[in-house]
This record gives C-alpha cells, sequence and structure tokens, in this order.
C-alpha cells in the first residue's frame, strides 16, 4: 500500500562518483575534497511530509532525518546519494541527502535530511 503509484512522485537522485582533492592556485592540496555526483536521474517515490513513530522504532530512536521515501524493493539509492526534492530544476543544487536506508522484502525506506549547498 505504500508504494502504490498514485502515492508516488517523481523526484531526481545522483549517486556519488568520486571524491577529488582541491588544489590551490599553484597546484597544491588544500586539505579539503570536493565529492562529484553523477548526472540526476528521475526516480518515482512516495515521500512523506514529515516524521512518523514508524519510523523512529525501525530505525532506532535517535535517527536524525526530515523524509521518509517509501519505495519498492529495486532500487538505485545508497547512503551516498542525494536527492532534488523541494524542487526538479537538477540546474540548481541537490537540496536532500539520504542518511539511512531499511529494506524488507517487499519495499524499502530511505531516510533523507535537507542540506543547504551553495552554488
Amino acid at each position: 500500500m505504500r508504494t502504490l503509484k498514485r502515492n508516488q512522485r517523481k523526484v531526481y537522485y545522483a549517486d556519488r562518483i568520486k571524491t577529488e582533492v582541491v588544489k590551490d592556485e599553484y597546484g597544491n592540496p588544500t586539505g579539503e575534497h570536493r565529492v562529484i555526483y553523477g548526472t540526476p536521474q528521475p526516480l518515482w517515490v512516495n515521500v512523506s511530509a514529515a516524521k512518523g513513530e514508524y519510523l523512529l522504532r525501525q530505525f532506532g530512536e535517535l535517527e536524525n532525518y526530515d523524509r521518509a521515501l517509501t519505495m519498492g524493493s529495486s532500487h538505485p539509492l545508497t547512503e551516498q546519494s542525494v536527492l532534488w526534492i523541494d524542487h526538479d530544476d537538477i540546474s540548481k543544487p541537490h537540496d536532500y541527502r539520504v542518511t539511512r536506508i531499511a529494506e524488507s522484502l517487499n519495499s524499502t525506506v530511505a531516510l533523507v535530511k535537507k542540506v543547504s549547498v551553495g552554488g
């Protein structure tokens, strides 16, 4: 019931491809790293409005998240994926990141956290 087509909406996700070292204008490493993500892809999922008691027990009592995504058992998300949920303009920075994934026999729930990315 949680993954009915009529309850799903389109969001975009991108997976982490690699991490590269940031260098200064002289080519020296600065000690910082930049994460490179792949091309955003569409994904149809059920997006919750807010936290719920059911999810608190499923993931433990201290998990910090803003929304939950419910999808079928076959999904492309990882705990390093980023998402565009509140807007579908993928030319802008992502607005959520996956914090936890819980898989069961018939469905998967991913907890996501709102992030602020400059750009």
